[in-house]
């Protein structure tokens, strides 16, 4: 979908629905707490964890005159009008695609759905591409602190120069293509213009495309994949997607193109046979999870987890991930099974990728915001799950690597999201929570959050803090109450913007 709702307010955009409309000046109503979190807090930032030298989301320029110009462009983009009427359509992303010349065609690309996992599995097809010396684009959303980490060239986000040069050579063009339609082309659409564009001028091998929502009619799908990836589909954007994982599943089945191959990973019945028919109707080649390919063998290990991964063409043993989870090692079999598609294995050739390849690239992914530990003594993990789905997932890693007796929860979900879901998959691990709220008009108001809260939890386990750097003061005082040796610990989730908010306040600059 590329539509937006009727109400004029940009901040409602679909593609927004989880970080585009926090960190432009006066986007929102408390833009003195956001000064707070872009400053970060000095109290917060004791007993930080270093850097690592693999943390890949930028920073504000350091040049006060790049940084000014970044922050009008993003003004620019936040304040486009949305569409005056929900009408699904692709036409103004064809007719910007056509006066720029098609960028999109200029290069192979491989497409990602689904609800949970697109952004961790395009980083890791991303990094198994750059391992066999492709260049690369990935196009991901939204972003965890800086708009420019969703458009990434060679595993490293675009420059903030590189990024204002590419929305004011586009500039022109978009304004074309506003008076020649009835609707002015929306933030996500300008944006995903601008990936298409940057990768043309790169020029980029392979682009690695994740869709904003949906499938069919999503801004992104002016591109033809070779590959379409579809990562386990759930509820989400219900209202938009529609109520079963079936019906999401008609939507997401657009992205799998005549002749192409799709990745499929463990789906519902009723989405599976979605996906399925529609593969036939387009001739489609299909791999799915569980059946060509999969996680043969996994196993905790320190910073992360090592895997047997069985692909299109054979096994691939002793793989390190650095990411937690059961749910990773999935996507990071998805991953593997899309770019050997992509090499033509399983389809054209029967023989596996190189393991050592392999191996190296997987050893270097990254997913900022995912079961990511920001701090220790007590240990702080920030996670963006914010659907039911993704909330069993995490809770099912949190049980899994870390030995935490008493975990408290900071939550600060968006108001349009199923939060009672997301709160009752906590529940069994969270000892108690601080519902909060992030800086944006999309976060849930903190009063009818509370009252949820204390529905599923109890209100001896509630505690209410509107204010994020006060929620994780709040949490991080809890932990340390239960003293150095109780096993308490920090969970703070329920938005990629909470996350990413959260991220600055301790110091993850």
């Amino acid at each position: 979908m590329t539509d937006l709702p009727p109400n004029g307010d940009p901040a409602d955009d679909p593609h927004l629905h989880e970080a585009d409309d926090d960190l432009a000046p006066g986007a929102g109503p408390r833009e003195a707490d956001m000064a707070v979190i872009e400053a970060g807090s000095r109290t917060l930032r004791a007993g930080i964890s270093p850097v690592s030298a693999a943390d890949d989301v930028p920073a504000r320029p350091a040049d006060p005159a790049v940084d000014r110009e970044l922050r009008e462009v993003e003004e620019e983009l936040l304040g486009r009008w949305p569409e005056t009427k929900l009408d699904p359509s692709l036409v103004r992303m064809a007719a910007i695609m056509d006066v720029l010349g098609e960028p999109q065609r200029a290069y192979p690309a491989i497409h990602i759905t689904g609800t949970n996992g697109k952004t961790s599995t395009a980083r890791m097809i991303e990094r198994l591409l750059l391992a066999f010396e492709l260049r690369t684009g990935r196009y991901t959303s939204p972003h965890v602190q800086s708009v420019t980490e969703r458009i990434s060239l060679d595993g490293a986000p675009i420059s903030a120069e590189r990024f204002i040069e590419t929305y004011r050579d586009l500039q022109p063009y978009v304004g074309m293509v506003d008076e020649a339609q009835p609707h002015r082309l929306s933030f996500f659409e300008v944006l995903t213009a601008m990936a298409y564009a940057a990768f043309a001028d790169a020029p980029v091998d392979v682009a690695v495309v994740e869709v904003g929502m949906g499938g069919s009619w999503d801004a992104t799908n002016v591109v033809d994949g070779q590959v379409a990836v579809v990562t386990p589909i759930a509820l989400d954007h219900t209202d938009r997607l529609g109520s079963t994982p079936g019906q999401i599943a008609v939507e997401k089945a657009g992205i799998v193109k005549k002749d192409a191959t799709a990745v499929l990973g463990r789906q519902p019945a009723d989405a599976a046979q979605v996906l399925l028919k529609r593969a036939v109707e387009v001739d489609a080649t299909v791999a799915r999870e569980g059946m060509e390919f999969g996680v043969a063998h996994r196993e905790v290990a320190v910073g992360g987890q090592l895997l047997t991964l069985r692909g299109l063409g054979g096994e691939y043993d002793q793989v390190f991930l650095p990411l937690h989870g059961e749910h990773q090692a999935q996507n990071a079999a998805v991953a593997l099974a899309a770019v050997e598609a992509f090499f033509g294995i399983g389809r054209m050739h029967q023989r596996t990728l190189d393991v050592d390849t392999v191996r190296e690239a997987f050893a270097a992914v990254t997913s900022p915001g995912r079961l990511e530990v920001v701090r220790r003594s007590p240990t702080v993990v920030l996670d963006a799950a914010h659907n039911p789905a993704g909330a069993q997932a995490t809770a099912a890693g949190i049980r899994e690597v870390f030995d935490f007796t008493h975990l408290v929860g900071v939550v600060g979900p968006s108001g349009d999201k199923d939060v009672r879901g997301l709160l009752e998959a906590f529940e069994p691990v969270f000892a108690e929570v601080v519902v909060t709220r992030n800086s944006t008009k999309r976060a849930m108001d903190v009063d009818a959050l509370a009252a949820l809260a204390v529905e599923v939890f109890g209100e001896d386990r509630v505690q209410v803090e509107p204010r994020l750097d006060d929620a994780l003061e709040a949490a991080i005082t809890l932990a340390e109450d239960e003293g150095a040796y109780a096993g308490a610990g920090v969970l703070v989730t329920g938005s990629v913007i909470t996350v990413g908010e959260a991220r600055l306040l301790l110091g993850r600059k």
